[in-house]
């Protein structure tokens, strides 16, 4: 079933905003662990160096990069999700009839049943939302997909 899935293709209103984050995202180093690439037992994940001596957080030259606000990405970007458009919880109709599906996408709560997702997914497709996690039928559902919403 592949109702309202992005498939890595950028659909909504804010794509140069998403392909600008991409960008951004490129050029932007990883951050790793002090000392993470001479232990085994030390993992890659960031950590801010505190040690009085550290080369990193003194910043010298050849030492990795440590995070700091200019790595930021876009201001106008953040908050999309991938597929372009601005990402809205819905936890039932009336929540859904309030999108505006130029822009918004919907995300179904993870708190709702089976049955009320099948209705927020055939709303939905009425008012022509994206839904980013559509539900999931059973195999006896199957014959009854939704179809693609552009």
């Amino acid at each position: 079933m592949s109702a309202g899935r992005a498939g890595g293709k950028v659909k909504g209103p804010f794509k140069d905003l998403v392909a600008l984050r991409e960008r951004a995202k490129a050029k932007k180093p990883d951050f790793v662990r002090q000392e993470s690439w001479r232990y085994v037992r030390v993992k890659e994940s960031w950590r801010k160096p505190r040690g009085m001596d550290s080369k990193m957080r003194l910043q010298k030259k050849g030492w990795p990069a440590i995070v700091k606000i200019g790595y930021r990405g876009p201001s106008e970007a953040r908050g999309l999700h991938p597929s372009g458009f601005r990402e809205v919880l819905v936890h039932n109709v009336e929540e859904l009839e309030r999108l505006d599906p130029r822009t918004e996408a919907a995300r179904i709560a993870h708190t709702v049943g089976l049955r009320k997702k099948i209705e927020i997914m055939r709303r939905a497709q009425e008012l022509g939302i994206y839904v980013l996690n559509p539900p999931k039928l059973p195999a006896a559902e199957e014959e009854e997909e939704f179809e693609e919403v552009e």
